[in-house]
Parts: C-alpha cells; sequence; structure tokens
C-alpha cells in the first residue's frame, strides 16, 4: 500500500472549510494573515490540506475557551518543535489551570454582582412599598 502524496491527498477550498467550520471567508483569511494558518497557492486559489484544517480546529477551540491568538499561536508552534506534542501539552496545561482560575475568578464576580443587584433591587421594591 501507498502512502498518498501531497498532490494526492484530500484538499479543501477556502468555502469548504469555512462552511465546515461555521467561520466567514474573511475569518480564514485573517488566520492566514497572522500566519496562523498557511494553505497552499494555485494561482489565486487556495488550497487547504489536513494540517491547515487541523490549525483551523485548534485556533477556533482555543477562541472558544477564551485564548487570545498569540497563546494560539504558541500552542500549535509548539507541536512542530523537537519535543512537539508533549511540549504543546505541557503548555496547554498550564494555560488551561490559568484559564480556570480566570473563569472561576469571574464567576465569582458576577455571583457578587447578581447578589449586590438582588440587595439593591429588595431595597428599592421596600422603598417604593413605603411610598405607595
Amino acid at each position: 500500500m501507498t502512502t498518498p502524496t501531497r498532490q494526492q491527498e484530500r484538499t479543501w477550498t477556502i468555502r469548504e472549510i469555512a462552511e465546515e467550520f461555521g467561520v466567514t471567508h474573511r475569518t480564514v483569511r485573517h488566520y492566514e494573515d497572522l500566519g496562523l494558518i498557511s494553505p497552499e497557492r494555485r494561482g489565486t486559489t487556495r488550497v487547504y490540506h489536513r494540517r491547515d484544517r487541523t490549525r483551523l480546529n485548534l485556533i477556533l477551540r482555543g477562541k472558544r475557551l477564551g485564548f487570545p491568538l498569540e497563546e494560539i499561536r504558541t500552542i500549535i508552534d509548539l507541536y512542530d518543535r523537537p519535543r512537539g506534542k508533549t511540549s504543546q501539552l505541557e503548555y496547554v496545561l498550564d494555560q488551561i489551570d490559568e484559564r480556570r482560575a480566570d473563569l472561576e475568578q469571574r464567576r465569582r464576580d458576577i455571583e457578587d454582582a447578581l447578589f449586590e443587584l438582588g440587595e439593591f433591587e429588595r431595597r428599592c421594591r421596600d422603598d417604593l412599598s413605603r411610598l405607595g
């Protein structure tokens, strides 16, 4: 059995990639402009390979989790380094810890704000009932 060459492997157009991931063509081009993905160029046509799809998936997952693009770049770039997946996973775990702590603090802040809002509402209703 032969391994498919770069020419034989499945490729995608920008339209297919954008539709698959639910993003605009502009978003895909933006990530390309930032160097986060690098599709092959055939004339003016962008040709996306499996590596581009994987990277785009990681970018979008990172964005959903609230990671800034520079952190996402670091995570993706670590994969290409000598320790590859090991260093990438170690780094990601550190970033997850930081992100979790940030989100937990935000949750506490929101809970505190909701409590204060409820207390303020209660006082306003009490004042209104005394006036009426």
